[in-house]
């Protein structure tokens, strides 16, 4: 059996918890994506050919920023046709680089059964510390009641949800966003599942344009609804949000980049910018993440 993730994470040294990064590329080549997306990924967030992100690659650059990162990839082979880079080889690599990275695992919500079992089998067996969902590239209403027992599992594993939610750029640029619907990803889809499963810590991914408003609503609303702040530069975020953050979301906002489509000097360096207030600032960048990782309370 392979071996367990433990953290090893010294969360009172590192500098900040960096909730949502990418392996896009495991250790025998298979990618996240199939060659259109990658294409298109590359080019939408301008980054060079072949540049994709390995997991020993980015525990070096987190360690370097004396930073912790959630990873992970995403299951989407019913909604995209594509099997996954593995989420096993991510894991073996969380493991290797304990000290900075933290697993997340994924399963494919159609799936359904075989999903609860994989939910329980990563937990008990691998030791993953949440999961990662992208209803629009997974393609599926994450409120539909079918995918409930998914939910039940990882609340009983007392690990959070990471849900994408708002536009993405997976698709974007292509003939049809490449059959991939932004409906999908609208937060208020997740109001119904933070409601019928309150036990359930769920983070909202990314500023969810162009549903910012409900998704400031919903997580003012629910206590077990959180917002990464990933996917864009801060000097891009709606105004409505950047006030949120300083005020009522000062406990419900995370850290996160979106790496490596968005790399973490310039998401800090832009943050800085925003004008938050500074005792705000920490619990942006780790000890709202540590009470979502259950590290703290």
């Amino acid at each position: 059996m392979a071996e367990k993730y433990e953290y090893g994470v010294d969360f009172d040294a590192v500098a900040a918890v960096d909730v949502h990064t990418h392996v896009e590329v495991d250790g025998h080549g298979r990618r996240a994506y199939d060659d259109v997306l990658v294409d298109a990924v590359g080019k939408y967030f301008k980054r060079g050919p072949g540049a994709l992100s390995s997991v020993d690659a980015l525990a070096d650059e987190y360690r370097r920023h004396n930073t912790a990162a959630v990873v992970f990839t995403i299951d989407a082979r019913t909604g995209m046709r594509h099997e996954p880079n593995s989420i096993e080889d991510l894991i073996a690599g969380a493991v290797r680089n304990n000290d900075v990275l933290i697993p997340f695992g994924s399963v494919d919500p159609w799936h359904e059964r075989r999903a609860v079992h994989r939910v329980h089998e990563l937990v008990r067996d691998y030791g993953v510390k949440g999961f990662k969902f992208h209803p629009s590239f997974q393609a599926f209403e994450p409120n539909d009641r079918r995918f409930y027992p998914i939910y039940e599992a990882i609340a009983e594993a007392g690990v959070p949800a990471l849900f994408h939610t708002g536009q993405t750029g997976l698709g974007a640029g292509l003939p049809g966003g490449h059959r991939i619907k932004l409906r999908y990803s609208d937060p208020v889809l997740l109001d119904d599942v933070a409601a019928d499963f309150p036990d359930l810590t769920i983070v909202l991914a990314h500023p969810a344009v162009p549903w910012v408003d409900a998704q400031i609503a919903i997580a003012a609303h629910k206590a077990n609804v959180y917002i990464d702040l990933s996917g864009w530069s801060p000097k891009y975020f709606p105004p409505q949000l950047v006030s949120a953050i300083s005020r009522q979301l000062r406990t419900k906002v995370l850290f996160g980049t979106d790496y490596p489509y968005i790399q973490l000097d310039r998401w800090r360096s832009d943050f800085e910018a925003l004008g938050v207030d500074p005792e705000v600032v920490p619990l942006v960048y780790k000890e709202n993440a540590l009470r979502v990782l259950g590290v703290r309370s």
